[in-house]
């Protein structure tokens, strides 16, 4: 078994930071982890889907969810990088009601509920797809036998390494096929006209489409999960060990800066990376599928989100769209599963549940985790069985959560950060913008819900 480094040690592996572009890439990967848990559902399924609804006017919507969250993903990673710590043993130092840890962790197990049903929405998506290229078995059989598989992937190579290299390939592959698929757009009926661009960019929210569209605004970009998730990846890059134990020298501040700006860089090209993706998954739900007047929904919602290629390339290309599917919706559920083993694992451990000795240890209690993840995800794809509904229903969860931890954020850049490292003030402008703004819509939601009911 691949040995797996112990993220809380900090000694012994001090080193410089890379001082030019092309050293630095080498360092990054954290951010493209988390770009693969984003893509499959965020992208490939909600974006379409609120496309398919409204069309291009919510396209304002799309890119802002991409861009708003990163100043809150980046002060997340600073704190880490500095301080050593995974992002709930940070957020267990917001002051509050405390329940064996803070309120803060309770409030994002209970956001987990909406993100497990999501996640079986996910997985019944992979079970569509394989469904549509083989047929003799059913949507349900092959989502337990995808949920087997990739059990046995991440007990097999569930070391960062290998999550690493399996995320970048599947979400690269997918992401340029679909692109390319925008650019075609241009030779068809379905192209875009200077008019629709303007129509999208109206900055006023959809009707008949306000739960998906703050689904989409929950879980495209950095959603809540991904914000917690992140910092444990910077951890196991080894971004925090590379600065060492906190120490107020002159040497320890030079790393801890050079490798804070590594980990900026990280952010970025990720950002670019799922921006340009779900933009791209946005426009061709807004313009194909819209124009043919079809919403993706219930078990036919795979074939539906094929028409995004046949339409463009014709009908070989369906079989492109499937395998490409695969590859999103699988490195979604990669991604995913492996950093919630690493998520849930520290709740345990904070909450005295278990005590982890050793590498060993911490990796069986992570395969444990991995494969009752699995099977929880499994049993709620059977119990709904509405992928397009349980994908909503977790993007909106996570939105709700947003504000929560943007605040928290803020807590732990003005009370626990060290002074040394704390952000300028640009950052803090946007760092405040960005959480008022995650407050405000969520409240507009929550409102726009409540007046509904009378």
């Amino acid at each position: 078994m691949e040995e797996s480094q112990d993220t809380r040690d900090l000694n012994g592996d001090e080193r410089p930071p890379p001082r030019d572009f092309l050293r630095t890439l080498k360092y990054l990967g954290p951010g493209l982890i988390v770009s693969a848990s984003i893509v499959g559902s965020g992208e490939l399924i909600a974006a379409t889907t609120l496309g398919a609804r409204v069309g291009l006017a919510a396209l304002w919507l799309i890119i802002l969810s991409c861009v708003i969250k990163v100043v809150i993903q980046e002060e997340l990673g600073r704190y880490s990088i500095s301080s050593g710590e995974t992002t709930f043993r940070a957020l267990d130092k917001i002051p509050g009601p405390r329940w064996g840890t803070s309120w803060v962790i309770w409030c994002y197990m209970l956001m987990f509920v909406g993100v497990a049903i999501q996640q079986g929405g996910i997985l019944g998506g992979v079970g569509q797809v394989f469904n549509l290229a083989l047929p003799q078995l059913s949507v349900q059989t092959w989502t337990m036998i995808m949920a087997a598989l990739l059990a046995v992937l991440l007990l097999w190579g569930g070391h960062y390494s290998r999550i690493e290299k399996t995320c970048i390939f599947m979400v690269v592959s997918f992401t340029f096929i679909t692109i390319a698929c925008v650019v075609l757009l241009y030779w068809t009926p379905y192209r875009i006209s200077l008019q629709d661009m303007v129509e999208g960019f109206r900055f006023h929210l959809p009707t008949g489409g306000l739960a998906v569209a703050f689904a989409v605004f929950g879980i495209t970009g950095v959603g809540a999960t991904e914000l917690i998730f992140y910092p444990y990846w910077c951890l196991e890059k080894g971004y925090a060990r590379f600065v060492g134990p906190k120490a107020g020298s002159p040497d320890w501040l030079d790393r801890a800066h050079g490798w804070i700006r590594v980990m900026k860089i990280d952010t970025i090209v990720a950002m670019l990376v799922y921006t340009l993706a779900t933009v791209a998954f946005y426009i061709l739900g807004a313009r194909v599928l819209y124009g043919m007047g079809k919403v993706p929904a219930g078990y036919e919602m795979v074939h539906t989100l094929s028409n995004m290629y046949t339409e463009i390339l014709g009908p070989w290309a369906s079989y492109l769209f499937l395998l490409g599917g695969f590859f999103v919706l699988y490195s979604t559920m990669f991604s995913a599963t492996a950093s919630n083993s690493r998520v849930f694992l520290d709740l345990l451990e904070l909450l005295s549940l278990v005590k982890v000795r050793d590498e060993g240890q911490r990796w069986r209690w992570r395969c444990v985790i991995v494969v009752s993840l699995l099977l929880i995800y499994t049993v709620l794809h059977s119990l709904v069985g509405e992928p397009v509904l349980m994908i909503i229903l977790g993007g909106i969860a996570q939105a709700c959560m947003l504000p929560v931890i943007a605040f928290s954020t803020i807590y732990l850049r003005y009370k626990q950060l060290d002074p040394a490292i704390r952000p300028g003030l640009i950052t803090d402008v946007l760092l405040w913008l960005c959480s008022t703004l995650m407050l405000a819509f969520a409240l507009h939601f929550l409102a726009s819900r409540l007046l509904n009911l009378f």
